[in-house]
């Protein structure tokens, strides 16, 4: 596995892969990996000839009063677990290589970029956009691997790649979760054990709601009515949003007969975390049972 630093390294990599016939695989990553990251690495090793994982703790993502600071780097452990996954190139580019003295270029998803995550943290979808898209350039990959429970983040990106004609696939990958259901962040770790159990009313929620979806309910208010109960009077976590959206404009939503996403987001002592549900299409049938995706989250915690 070769760790690459510049830029210019990386582009010429990438295109001795491409001369070759290789298709390329990108995940990009800010570090501090765990499974879920490395599940993104096994789909792309599984479809692409070459896989590239980046590691770069994305400054422009973070706000001022955010946790950039402390945000966990473990740089070694990663690229240890990289190639044990048989990973072909890690991307490690520094600050100032990725913004180079008076860059003033940001890439910014009207509309979808400012709901969610885009609402709660101002400028935070824009640093990701704008930092993805340069790792679009610089690498040329052939697919991109995200995974879904950065839902806001995924559909931002779905957006631009439409919007700005990027020949490349974007790949969302299913949550990874722990056994008991939380789902699976490297923010998890500055979770006391105390604050880790209270976490855990995140996946209650949503089992909430998901539970009522299963049984036939597509009413998005009845389904935030009961996300909100579960997640009332859990002491120490504060909510940030629960709603019922379209997966792909993030635009609240009246019902989910034509799917939807339930997502959550909440402060647990100081660490923010993220979750959500994807609901399959539903038959306008108020009969019909719904299928929701991932069979092993609904058995976590029961």
């Amino acid at each position: 596995m070769l760790v690459i630093e510049t830029i210019e390294e990386m582009q010429a990599a990438s295109r001795a892969l491409r001369r070759s016939g290789k298709t390329i695989g990108l995940v990009p990553t800010m570090g501090a990996l765990h499974d879920g990251h490395l599940s993104l690495v096994r789909a792309s090793r599984a479809t692409c000839d070459a896989t590239v994982a980046s590691i770069f703790v994305n400054p422009t993502q973070f706000g001022p009063n955010e946790d950039l600071g402390k945000y966990p780097r473990t740089f070694e452990a990663d690229c240890a677990a990289l190639e044990r996954e048989s990973v072909n190139l890690v991307f490690a580019p520094s600050v100032a290589e990725m913004y180079p003295e008076g860059a003033c270029t940001w890439v910014e998803v009207e509309g979808v970029g400012g709901r969610l995550d885009g609402a709660s943290r101002p400028g935070h979808l824009r640093g990701v956009a704008t930092v993805v898209a340069k790792l679009f350039h610089i690498v040329g990959p052939t697919r991109a691997f995200f995974g879904q429970k950065d839902a806001a983040q995924l559909a931002v990106l779905r957006k631009m790649v439409r919007d700005l004609n990027f020949d490349l696939e974007i790949v969302g990958c299913p949550i990874v979760r722990e056994a008991d259901g939380l789902a699976m962040s490297s923010r998890n770790r500055f979770l006391s054990a105390e604050e880790r159990q209270r976490a855990l009313v995140i996946g209650r929620a949503l089992r909430a709601g998901s539970a009522l979806v299963e049984a036939g309910e597509t009413s998005a208010a009845k389904l935030l009515a009961a996300m909100r109960a579960a997640m009332a009077g859990e002491a120490g976590v504060r909510v940030d949003y629960v709603a019922v959206v379209d997966p792909a404009t993030l635009e609240v939503i009246g019902d989910v007969r034509s799917g939807g996403l339930l997502a959550i987001a909440a402060v647990v002592g100081t660490t923010r975390l993220i979750d959500n549900v994807l609901i399959d299409v539903v038959v306008p049938d108020a009969t019909s049972v719904v299928r929701v995706p991932e069979e092993n989250f609904f058995a976590a915690g029961r």
